[in-house]
């Protein structure tokens, strides 16, 4: 196996992180929304595992969530430590900045994955980017349809457009060749970075205005 790949599986690390940062933040909505304990149940997992879901899916195999325990255990470990320490109840600052830190962590580890597994399966640009996308952002999507909100992906903050240029990168580092260890950790830093950046920014792609209706 190729050392950028090897490489690129010790992003399991990082991806841990952003499935607690997305499994948490699925349980806070699911509280948010007034759902009974299985609603939140089903939320969190979307939010946690629906992208890969998705992803796997599309490649036509095994949802690898079926074949081991670790993100499930993760995901329960996570909602548990939510709800012993009522983080629903819990407004600090310093605490949203550690959940924001490991949410970019998660996004742009989730969007390599994906990326990473188009490039594998020699998909072509749009694929890599459609792989890496899902798998950031597929459960968020979900999870908002199921709660009758628009996904806010759709609307604000920068984060969808983050997943798609790590995953853009990458396919044009493996296409040149250039796929090596060193690169792929600035793809990494580098996507961090921008989505840190883009949030406490507030930067935003801009807007279309329609007409107003008259009153």
């Amino acid at each position: 196996m190729d050392p950028v790949w090897r490489y690129l599986l010790d992003f399991d690390g990082y991806a841990a992180i952003g499935t607690v940062a997305f499994a948490i933040s699925g349980y806070l909505l699911g509280v948010r929304k007034h759902l009974d304990l299985l609603g939140i149940v089903i939320v969190t997992l979307l939010t946690a595992i629906g992208g890969g879901i998705i992803r796997d899916i599309l490649v036509g195999r095994m949802p690898q969530v079926f074949l081991g325990n670790t993100s499930l255990v993760i995901i329960t470990l996570s909602m548990l430590f939510a709800l012993a320490a009522r983080l629903h109840k819990r407004e600090n600052e310093a605490l949203t900045r550690l959940f924001i830190i490991a949410d970019s962590i998660g996004l742009v580890a989730f969007s390599l994955a994906g990326a990473k597994l188009g490039v594998e399966y020699h998909l072509n640009a749009f694929g890599v980017i459609l792989l890496g996308f899902v798998t950031a952002v597929g459960g968020g999507i979900v999870r908002d349809m199921m709660v009758n909100d628009v996904p806010f992906i759709l609307h604000k903050d920068f984060y969808g457009t983050v997943s798609i240029l790590v995953a853009a990168v990458l396919y044009v580092l493996a296409e040149l060749g250039w796929d090596h260890l060193l690169a792929v950790q600035l793809v990494f830093a580098g996507g961090v970075a921008l989505r840190l950046l883009a949030h406490w920014s507030e930067l935003a792609l801009p807007k279309i205005a329609g007409r107003r209706k008259a009153e």
